[in-house]
Order: C-alpha cells, then structure tokens, then sequence
C-alpha cells in the first residue's frame, strides 16, 4: 500500500500527515508553534523547537503505520535559518517571514530601477518579506557570522533546508526551486542563484543551498530517527504545495489559501507575468527541470486576525465561535479592521502600516469587531484579484480555496459575495500538506504525471454570490477608506 508522509510546518504550528495514494487522510498530528516578538515588527521562532515539533508529530503518526512511500516537505516560506554546520545548531533564532526589521534597509536601497531590476530577474519587490536581507542582517549582526559563512562554515536555508539537513542527519543541503524563488538571490529566468543578485545583497555564495526540482531526490531520512531510510521525493513552499493540492495545473487557474496569511496564486503556465500592479512572480513548482510559474499576491494576516481577537482581545475562546458571531449582527454597523499588524502586503507593499479598528461608535460589540476581522480577510482577498485582473488576467470561473478559514462557511459565503465569484471548497482542504504528498507521490513514481493527481481532486461545496451589486461596491469602498487611513505612503 502506498503511504506518503507530508510534513507541513507552518507559521503557527507544525504537522504530520499520512496518505494513500488516492489523497485519503490515514493519520495526523499536530503541535501548536509559538511565536516571539522581541521588538516592534520583529517576528522569530525557534529554529530547534521547529525540528523538535517536526520530530515529534511525524513520529506521532509513524507509531499508526509503517512501510512509509516518501516523504514531501513543505513549509512557511521565506523565513530564514542560519547554523553551523558542524554543530548543526542555528546561530540566531528563524526570521519569520513577517518580521520587518530590515524595512529601513529596504526603503533606503529602494529606487525605481533597482524594483525593476529585481523584478525582471526574482519576480520579486524590495521587501523585508524576503529572505535575502533577513539573511545579511543575521551575518552582519550575530558577532563572526560573516567570516565564518564565507569561509564555508555556515549554511543558510528555509524552512524546508534546515528540516531536510535534520532529517538526513546533516549530510544534504538542498532546497527546491519554489522555495529559491522566495529568497530574492535567485534568478528565475535562469533558475539558478545569481551572482549579481549575491554581490548586492553581500551573501556569501557559500551558504547557499543546491535547488532541485519540487520532485526530486532530496536524500533519505537518518535511520536512527524512524528505525528506518526513508526516501525524501517532494519540496515546496507551503502556498506552491497547496496550487498543487488543489490541482491548480491549467494557465488561469487561481487558488487562495487561508491560514496565518492569505495567499492569491494563479498559475501563468510558462509566461512569467511582471506585474503592473505590484504583485509577485514566482515558481509554481518545476519539474523536470522545467518551471512552471505564477502570479502571487501575498497578504500577511488572515487567520491571524482570529488568533488576535483570541490571545490578545479575550473576545473569543476559539476560532471556531468567530462564525457564530459574524451570524450574531446582520452588519459591521460601519466597522472595519485593517488587520496590518506586521505592515501591509500586496498590492500596497507597506511596511510601516499599523492595524486600525475604524467606524466604533456605542454600539459596537464583539459581534462588530469579529464580522469585521472576517471581512477584513475578504476585503484583502478582492484586492488581490482586482490587482490580477489590472495585469491583463481573466476573471477566473471559480476560486478554489483551503486552509484552516476554508471551514467557516459565512466567511467563504461573504468571499464569493464580495468577490462576485463563486468560491469552491475541496473536500481535503488542508491541501498544502496534500500538494507536499502529491510532489513526494510524483518523485516516488507514484504517480505518472499531473494528469493523475488532478483527477483525485473533488469538490465539497460551491458558494455562489448572492450580494447586490451596488451593496458590495459600498463595503469595498469603506475598505479602501479604511485601508487609505493606516498607510504610510
């Protein structure tokens, strides 16, 4: 029987998933990750406790099935790791990819033709989102990082190359090519790292990791960590896991994954699409040796809001009460909530925003405020697709979505009224650790093709708009207000 083990390490938590070969969930575990601010715009995890979590849920699962195909790997992108690799212990904790410390250092290296320089080689804005300036900031901080990572004694990685060298005992440096897209260091046109792009940024190029394709050869386990070799076949970032969970293979197919952010992704077939309006282009996933690419619009906090009004506001005990709330008043009364906690994504890209709750007057209540943070998700989300129809895109026929928020009905009913588009929800929705599975399916030869994983994918619900016209473009409006008032420029 086939089994493939996906591991999905996430912002805010890590997991392990099993399936057979038609996309049925055989088991899983999970274990919540915390998150640390040790300054205003400063997001870190500890890099070690992100192994141990990934140690501890794959052998959760492993405990309830043996004879394991491969393995897939995906993960929070752009987040960046850097150890030693003698010691295999990190010389500073993870930049997580909403951190904005260096947003002073992009802001002063920014000017209109290095934007486009980078764009027309990454795909890529000048963003603390990326991993590039995260990186010279660990080298030029932590004391003898420099010297040491040009002398070949430290590596760097995403998520996905630090849990790889652990899986593997330490002997395999590797990422995969949507990951390298992520980092600001790596050529898309070429599909290689790019040596102006290093001497730019001063990265070593000895930190660097090989990138393969999403399905590929990418080592085997340790046998001491499961009792056994297990092959590694699939890499992707988590948003390029979950366009291949959903099967998002045909140019213009669009998929929008709910979880701490919220991610746009259409697939743009082999065009890479520079965008007017200050989305991304990106890797989809390369097989191969041949790139697929997309357009990306990447929002930094949607369920994220949730965990807010959860751990910081008390308003709520559970992400699971925030439907019943929205259900609770029949309108926001005119409150908004700019979720813009860490800045602003696309298409704003502005990293000094702050979060704003707008429209309060005495009779707001929890109700108001929980509706308004849910809206503020759909909000995002319609600005990311007008800003795809402003490059030249079509409408697409349907959105398909996932991740945790995909399992609140309203919000999905309020996406599809806002949007004017009708919101499909698959019956697997956690399909970023599906897609992970899949690519490990396709390296394993499991599958032939992407024909095979496209006809597993099935349809649990279609939410159709039913909103008035004119009522929608009055909501949106009152977002664009909101979102005016919090930005920097």
């Amino acid at each position: 029987m086939t089994r493939l083990l996906a591991i999905d390490q996430g912002t805010t938590s890590t997991r392990a998933m099993l399936f057979d070969r038609d996309s049925h969930v055989l088991a899983r575990a999970q274990i919540e990750l915390p998150q640390h601010y040790p300054n205003d715009g400063w997001v870190e995890h500890d890099a070690v406790q992100i192994w141990d979590h990934t140690l501890a849920v794959c052998r959760e699962v492993l405990a309830q099935a043996a004879d394991i195909t491969a393995i897939g790997v995906t993960n929070q992108r752009e987040t960046t790791i850097v150890w030693d690799r003698k010691t295999g212990q990190p010389i500073h904790r993870a930049i997580v990819w909403q951190d904005r410390r260096t947003a002073d250092w992009c802001k002063a290296h920014w000017s209109p033709e290095r934007e486009t320089w980078l764009a027309e080689r990454t795909g890529l804005l000048l963003d603390p989102y990326f991993s590039a300036t995260k990186l010279a900031w660990i080298l030029d901080t932590v004391p003898g990082a420099r010297p040491h990572a040009e002398a070949g004694d430290l590596a760097f990685g995403t998520v996905d190359s630090w849990l790889i060298w652990q899986l593997t005992g330490g002997r395999v440096h590797v990422t995969d090519a949507t990951n390298a897209s992520r980092t600001l260091l790596f050529n898309i046109r070429t599909q290689s790292w790019d040596e102006e792009l290093l001497a730019f940024f001063n990265i070593p190029r000895a930190v660097l990791p090989d990138v393969r394709d999403s399905a590929a050869d990418f080592g085997t386990t340790d046998p001491a960590l499961f009792g056994t070799a297990i092959p590694i076949r699939g890499v992707a970032g988590d948003q390029q896991a979950a366009t291949v969970g959903q099967a998002c293979f045909g140019p213009g197919m669009v998929k929008s994954t709910y979880g701490t952010g919220c991610f746009m992704v259409m697939n743009t077939g082999q065009e890479i699409v520079q965008s007017k309006s200050r989305l991304i282009s990106t890797v989809a996933y390369r097989l191969h040796g041949v790139p697929t690419y997309a357009l990306e619009g990447s929002i930094f906090i949607a369920g994220a809001a949730v965990q807010w009004l959860r751990d910081a506001l008390k308003l709520i005990g559970s992400a699971a009460e925030t439907e019943q709330w929205a259900r609770a008043v029949d309108d926001t009364h005119g409150v908004y909530l700019v979720p813009a906690f860490t800045g602003l994504g696309a298409p704003y890209w502005d990293p000094e925003a702050r979060g704003a709750i707008m429209g309060l007057t005495r009779n707001s209540g929890i109700g108001e405020i929980v509706r308004a943070a849910l809206e503020s998700v759909c909000f995002q989300t319609r600005d990311l697709l007008d800003a795809m129809q402003a490059d030249g895109a079509t409408m697409p026929a349907t959105l398909r979505v996932d991740g945790g928020m995909a399992a609140n009905d309203w919000v999905m009913q309020s996406l599809a009224d806002l949007l004017a588009t009708p919101v499909e929800r698959p019956t697997i929705t956690e399909t970023t650790a599906l897609g992970a599975a899949y690519l490990a399916g396709l390296g394993a030869g499991v599958y032939a093709g992407l024909d095979e994983i496209a006809a597993l994918w099935a349809r649990d619900r279609v939410f159709a708009p039913n909103m008035p016209a004119e009522q929608r473009e009055r909501a949106y409006k009152g977002w664009i207000e909101a979102v005016n008032r919090v930005r920097s420029r």
